[in-house]
């Protein structure tokens, strides 16, 4: 088969992803970057990279791992191989899937990081309320609290997807998967502040229908969160690395804290799976071991 063969496989795999799995656009670079990687391995060795046998792969795999790869990297370029193979699958191009044949590479399974109740309060109230762009990071971190939403959920709002009358915003997932999530008073007034004498300020256009504008008076990038959310955290004396993420893995593991069951955090946190949200309730259970060694006179 010629090597533009799978060049054009690639291509419309790559389409597949944009169009009908509405992916994101960092899952589509990550994906293309990865089989890129393995149509060039595949050349290099002369083999094919469509009909290739699952003992050719698992050289592939095996050479990632000589090259220091981390186990995380090789587990998710085999995922995209996985996907691939499904697709020339789906669209005939091949009748048979080499990757399934393979094992998944054994992962440590890290606990999300989270922020102490006294590093949450000082990072909310950090940004300046003086200034029109203080206004809006202090909504842009109590909104990021108050839901847990993702980084990416919270650019991607529209001024129509806030109700702040009823107290919710709506929030379009991963795979346009919505939901509608509550947001407290504290939050609420926050936005309602941001919206009536920050927003206005930043020079957004008439048509411009972002919630959160940058400096500029257009939409606010993922990037631009982050790199606000390191000034803030340098501000209170804080690890600058840590990433807004954590935002969210600390507002799952505070509500089951204080007692929230996991399927209604599962649904707050948008996961498919409940298993996704499990491993939160390992963050409880340690505190709870904390509190007990701790406390308990004979521990």
């Amino acid at each position: 088969m010629p090597d533009n063969d799978a060049d054009t496989f690639l291509d419309g795999f790559i389409e597949h992803l944009r169009v009908e799995c509405n992916a994101s656009p960092e899952s589509v670079r990550a994906y293309a970057s990865d089989l890129r990687a393995y149509l060039d391995w595949c050349e290099r060795c002369s083999l094919d990279p469509v009909t290739i046998t699952p003992r050719q792969l698992r050289r592939y795999l095996a050479e990632l791992d000589a090259a220091r790869y981390a186990r995380r990297t090789v587990a998710r370029k085999l995922s995209s191989l996985r996907s691939f193979f499904e697709y020339l699958q789906r669209e005939q191009i091949t009748d048979t899937d080499p990757a399934m044949a393979l094992g998944t590479p054994k992962l440590p399974r890290n606990l999300p990081e989270t922020l102490s109740a006294d590093v949450v309060s000082a990072l909310l109230d950090a940004p300046d309320p003086s200034k029109p762009l203080g206004i809006r990071d202090r909504a842009i971190l109590e909104l990021l609290y108050a839901t847990g939403i993702r980084v990416a959920e919270l650019c991607g709002l529209d001024l129509g997807d806030l109700d702040l009358v009823q107290g919710q915003v709506k929030v379009m997932g991963k795979g346009s998967k919505q939901r509608i999530l509550p947001i407290h008073r504290l939050a609420i007034s926050r936005l309602d502040g941001y919206l009536s004498e920050a927003r206005g300020t930043l020079g957004p256009a008439p048509e411009e229908s972002a919630v959160f504008l940058n400096r500029c008076g257009t939409r606010l990038s993922t990037g631009g969160v982050r790199r606000m959310l390191k000034r803030q955290l340098e501000v209170i004396g804080a690890d600058p690395g840590i990433h807004p993420h954590v935002l969210r893995h600390t507002f799952a593991t505070d509500l089951l804290d204080a007692g929230a069951d996991l399927r209604s955090v599962q649904e707050l946190l948008g996961h498919v799976a409940l298993s996704t949200t499990q491993i939160y309730t390992h963050l409880s259970l340690r505190r709870l071991r904390d509190v007990h060694r701790d406390s308990h006179p004979r521990a």
